[in-house]
């Protein structure tokens, strides 16, 4: 996937952690075959990740210390848009990434996680 977006504006390291955490979901709820396509295009990227669920992704509210629960909210907040296209075999999840920007992590800078509060090892 880095291959495919080296060359373009796009913030390939948001790029490949939404992938990861797309991906994870789909391993973890849908255990079905999944396949990731990734298009370029000026001056972003769109990036399908499908899976063979009928069933959308729900945003949890999970506790601080939770192990999960949080690559919907890192797709929200990150990504400059992203849906759900059902089909008759499953769904797509699809999400388009711009270039570097600090915005999408402002409202991180007060969260728990973010600052090592909480039960840090």
């Amino acid at each position: 996937m880095r291959a495919e977006l080296d060359d373009s504006a796009v913030d390939v390291e948001v790029a490949v952690l939404l992938v990861s955490e797309v991906v994870t979901n789909a391993v973890l709820h849908a255990r079905s075959p999944l396949r990731v396509l990734v298009a370029a295009k000026f001056p972003g990227a769109r990036i399908e990740v499908r899976d063979g669920s009928p069933v959308p992704p729900r945003l949890h509210s999970f506790p601080t210390m939770s192990a999960t629960g949080r690559g919907l909210r890192l797709l929200d907040q990150l990504a400059v848009a992203w849906g759900v296209q059902p089909d008759d075999m499953g769904k797509t999840i699809w999400f388009d990434v711009g270039e570097p920007s600090e915005d999408g992590w402002e409202p991180f800078a007060e969260n728990d996680l973010v600052k090592g509060g909480g039960g840090d090892l």
